[in-house]
């Protein structure tokens, strides 16, 4: 009767276990995108294409006001968990455009952008 009850423990345990561990790699980040970290939204430097080495990282959720940008930039949401972000012509995260989805890109120009927004 102990090795069953033994043997079901351990058989409980190591169903724990693959659950504990398949939860954990499905909510694993993919990784670095183009220079750009996890959980980030990335703005490139004007004409750099392919975009390789980003020069604004935002990893706060919000608003985040920006200042010379000008002519056409890669912006790169590399946020997980179907976050997304807005490019803004105004200050502060306002007149927003389309959302960009998480893992995705936009090559926009930046001239009449005046902030970028980071949403859950």
């Amino acid at each position: 009767m102990r090795k069953l009850f033994r043997g079901a423990a351990a058989l409980a345990t190591s169903v724990v276990a693959v659950i504990a561990l398949s939860a954990a790699v499905e909510a694993k980040p993919v990784g670095s995108w183009a220079g750009c970290p996890d959980g980030a939204v990335c703005i490139y430097p004007q004409n750099q294409n392919p975009a390789v080495k980003p020069t604004h990282v935002f990893h706060r959720y919000g608003a985040h006001n920006l200042s010379n940008q000008f002519g056409h930039h890669w912006v790169l949401n590399n946020q997980y968990g179907g976050a997304t972000a807005n490019l803004c012509t105004g200050t502060g995260g306002a007149g927003c455009g389309s959302p960009i989805a998480a893992k995705t890109g936009v090559y926009a120009d930046l001239t009449p952008v005046n902030s970028i927004r980071l949403n859950r």
